[in-house]
């Protein structure tokens, strides 16, 4: 594209539109972007040396050059969004990893990065810009993906991220309390996830009916259920051991290398999607399919199990501890922070959460960003009760700590990072892995 609206990318001829951003402003970097070759401006404001183009909105500028420009050339690309507090991640990626099994070519755009040709590129979040996303569904048109599954945040979506974009399947997984430091209510927290059932061309809804506010997702037609109350699709005969689960979906057997009852619901959505496409050998595929980096990753050590999880909801938190109780163990250790900067109401939920149902805790920092660690900690434990944890705020001297305590069967939980390999602390992106400490210390 000859537009651009990072000033570092900028090269001769490029326009730059100067966007309005929740952390920065575009205008700042107009200098930087002339310097650097751009020949026109667009902004809200300013007279500039090149030639330039006043709008009063560069974001709805922007939205309508794409639309215009760009929109013919990707419109064939059948889009899949996933929205939903947890579960995004791993049935996004499951979908992606099926769907290139059966030689329909999928890309993957989400919290692991964007996924093409197996091949992968980090990205800025869950859901990238609006101007990112185009540049990306251009890439999947010249490698000739038919389908791009992608995680739909409720933030993207308020933000614009998805906006002239309309998709052949919308999924709803749950909704529960995330996020809030934005959407300050769970009511527009709610909205924010329906407006993207707002956005389809006659396709499916794929929906949790097990979930409180699943009707908000309801289309007017071409609903499809699932869960253990569903009419559609119901789950039943869930049994899940550390080597993986089997559940009846229906009247058909399935058996997949996931582990946890919260995790059939994911791989559920996936077997709905391949039905929609009038795949066969469906079981054959789902036994084939692989957890996402960071999910539910289980690493033996001695006679115990370390399991690495990106957990950092009060939900997400009590799923995965509640799918541990249920498999072979002595004791559940786990290891828990939350992040800096966010939704500071669930930090005492998710405290009272992991103390409840662990046998012992261990909190520490988990990318603190501007807060003090140790004041996030006061956070979690002000209102605990229960004695079964201490304070550790070194993530890697906690981590070393509960390896340190593992004895015959025990499991160690490691939840809040999963996949990355960063801690956010004030406005440094330092290098740390949750799975490589873990590695090294075993």
């Amino acid at each position: 594209m000859k537009i651009k609206i990072d000033s570092r990318k900028v090269v001769k001829g490029d326009t730059f539109i100067a966007i309005r951003g929740v952390k920065e402003d575009g205008h700042k970097y107009i200098k930087d972007a002339i310097e650097n070759g751009a020949d026109t401006i667009v902004a809200e404001y300013g007279d500039y040396d090149v030639n330039t183009i006043i709008v009063s909105d560069t974001k709805k500028y922007l939205e309508e050059y794409l639309e215009n420009n760009y929109y013919d050339d990707i419109k064939n690309l059948k889009l899949i969004g996933m929205t939903g507090t947890n579960g995004k991640t791993t049935t996004c990626f499951l979908i992606y990893e099926a769907l290139n099994k059966v030689n329909k070519k999928c890309a993957y755009i989400g919290t692991l990065g964007f996924f093409i040709n197996g091949k992968s590129i980090n990205t800025s979040n869950t859901t990238p810009n609006l101007y990112e996303i185009y540049n990306m569904l251009l890439e999947c048109l010249e490698n000739d993906c038919e389908y791009v599954v992608m995680e739909v945040s409720s933030q993207g979506i308020s933000m614009g991220r998805v906006n002239t974009l309309m998709f052949d399947y919308v999924i709803f997984s749950n909704l529960t309390q995330d996020h809030l430091d934005y959407h300050k209510t769970m009511e527009n927290y709610l909205m924010s996830k329906q407006k993207l059932f707002t956005m389809t061309r006659d396709g499916y809804a794929i929906i949790n009916s097990d979930d409180k506010y699943y009707k908000y997702f309801m289309l007017d037609n071409k609903n499809i259920t699932y869960g253990k109350n569903s009419k559609d699709f119901k789950i039943s005969n869930i049994k899940s051991s550390l080597n993986g689960s089997e559940f009846y979906l229906n009247d058909t057997l399935y058996s997949t290398k996931l582990v946890g009852e919260y995790n059939i619901y994911n791989v559920s959505v996936v077997i709905i999607l391949l039905k929609l496409l009038g795949i066969d050998n469906i079981q054959e595929i789902i036994l084939s399919l692989n957890p996402p980096k960071g999910r539910m990753d289980i690493i033996k050590y001695n006679e115990n199990n370390i399991i690495i999880d990106y957990a950092h909801t009060p939900d997400a938190v009590e799923k995965i501890i509640k799918a541990v109780l249920n498999l072979p163990h002595n004791r559940i250790i786990t290891i828990i922070g939350c992040g800096g900067n966010r939704d500071k109401t669930k930090r005492e939920i998710m405290g009272s959460i992991a103390t409840k149902y662990s046998d012992y805790v261990v909190f520490t920092s988990d990318n603190p960003r501007f807060e003090d660690p140790q004041s996030i900690i006061n956070d979690i434990v002000q209102k605990l009760d229960s004695k079964n944890y201490e304070i550790n705020v070194n993530r890697e001297k906690a981590i070393i700590r509960g390896i340190q305590m593992l004895e015959k069967n025990d499991i160690l939980l490691l939840l809040g990072k999963g996949h990355e390999e960063y801690q956010v602390i004030g406005d440094k992106v330092i290098p740390f892995s949750d799975k490589n400490i873990v590695l090294k210390n075993i």
